[in-house]
């Protein structure tokens, strides 16, 4: 046994990606199994793990948001099987991500996950409502449900007279207010009730008397936190990273700090822009600090984006625009040396970093702004840099395409210039 995860170790760092049969696969240990799953696509992701003896275990050894981008990268239809694997704490970080539009929960949002969870079977759903906070859990029926009656209650001559749709117990009397939902709240109802009957009781008193203002304001408050557990900041604290800084007057801090909770690990959402000064300067000087601000960074520019997380094409946009400035900044910053720009990654924070590349790119912007044109390709150019993150127009680049991408490299900075001139 030992000879055989020797040469897995050997086979898994020589050839990146290459197939490990399953034999050789159940021979790891779990931690060299996540390691090997870091290495191939979703879908393949998931190939393996159905093809695992014990796929719960190794599901639930996964970070929460690498899960969850496995599960967006495939699909809801096709990953129903991750979510029915997946551990309460690791289905926390979905329903953060998923339910909440700003400061509010989503109703549209939160009736299409109640349905997925049904999907993923009753044992999931008791394990998830034992798991949540009690707040959250009122919210997602109070929009959908009324509640009256009551354990001790008498019930009151409006009460009595009223038509209830349902009672699963002769003490607590629902309607529905949305008859589209009816059915799905009821099946989960169902569940709740027959599973769980005093978190049923709970919910049940809790819609009845509940102040929802205040509930959506202590779960929004709760969700904050977890997210931050994780590494992710609020959306405020995120938004500090397109902060403006003069270039001219950029100073050196010759300070490196740790971004990110301890014993947090490293794992981005997709891959950076290879083949840039920074994949580079970062094959040169990877380190765990490094690693670790690089995660919070891609975490701030992710919680910076509303409805990002649903959409994988946005999310790899945000990881080229990352791998942009900050590739943009230390070519200002080097003359494109990438030995500058080694020590450059070793001593300088890439949250200034990111701000000094977006700052270089928003120059561009403020002189757009004042540019006014009729021709097409002009006025494609000028409308993507107006953009709220400017993009650069592919109409500029060799292959003359007519589309847009993010800024890459100062050769964009000065092709955008160039194009500037001639108004």
């Amino acid at each position: 046994m030992k000879e055989c995860k020797k040469q897995v170790k050997n086979e898994l760092t020589l050839f990146p990606g290459a197939k490990v049969s399953q034999a050789v696969f159940s021979a790891l240990s779990l931690q060299e199994k996540v390691a090997h799953l870091r290495k191939n696509p979703a879908k393949k992701k998931l190939d393996i793990i159905l093809d695992e003896s014990d796929p719960e275990r190794l599901v639930q050894a996964l970070l929460p948001q690498e899960l969850y981008w496995a599960f967006k990268e495939i699909g809801p239809a096709d990953a129903q099987y991750l979510l029915s694997m997946a551990s309460p704490e690791q289905l926390d970080f979905f329903l953060d991500i998923e339910l909440w539009e700003k400061d509010s929960l989503s109703h549209a949002k939160t009736l299409e996950w109640l349905g997925y969870l049904l999907e993923a079977g009753e044992r999931k759903i008791c394990e998830l409502v034992s798991h949540l906070d009690p707040e959250l859990f009122v919210l997602i029926f109070a929009r959908d449900i009324k509640v009256g009656g009551g354990v001790g209650d008498v019930m009151h001559d409006e009460e009595r007279t009223e038509e209830w749709d349902h009672t699963f117990d002769n003490i607590y009397f629902i309607s529905f207010i949305n008859p589209k939902s009816a059915r799905l709240i009821g099946a989960f109802l169902d569940i709740v009730f027959r599973k769980k009957n005093k978190l049923f009781r709970s919910l049940m008193e809790g819609i009845k008397n509940g102040y929802f203002i205040e509930l959506e304001e202590e779960a929004f408050g709760y969700r904050n936190g977890r997210l931050a557990d994780l590494g992710f900041p609020s959306r405020e604290e995120a938004l500090a990273i397109y902060a403006r800084i003069d270039p001219a007057s950029f100073v050196f801090e010759n300070v490196k700090k740790e971004s990110g909770p301890d014993g947090w690990e490293s794992c981005l959402p997709a891959p950076l822009r290879q083949q840039t000064i920074l994949s580079g300067a970062l094959g040169r000087c990877r380190s765990v600090v490094v690693d670790l601000e690089l995660n919070y960074l891609v975490n701030n520019a992710l919680m910076a984006e509303e409805g990002l997380f649903a959409d994988p094409e946005a999310i790899q946009a945000v990881m080229e625009r990352i791998s942009g400035y900050l590739s943009i900044a230390l070519q200002f910053l080097s003359g494109n040396d990438e030995e500058k720009s080694v020590e450059i990654l070793q001593s300088e924070p890439l949250k200034k970093l990111f701000q000094l590349g977006n700052s270089i790119v928003l120059r561009l912007q403020r002189k757009a702004a004042e540019i006014t044109v009729s021709g097409y390709a002009a006025a494609r150019a000028l409308n993507g840099l107006k953009e709220h993150r400017p993009r650069f127009y592919r109409g500029l680049d060799a292959d003359r395409i007519d589309g847009y991408r993010e800024f890459s490299s100062m050769e964009d900075v000065r092709l955008v210039e160039e194009f500037l001139k001639l108004f």
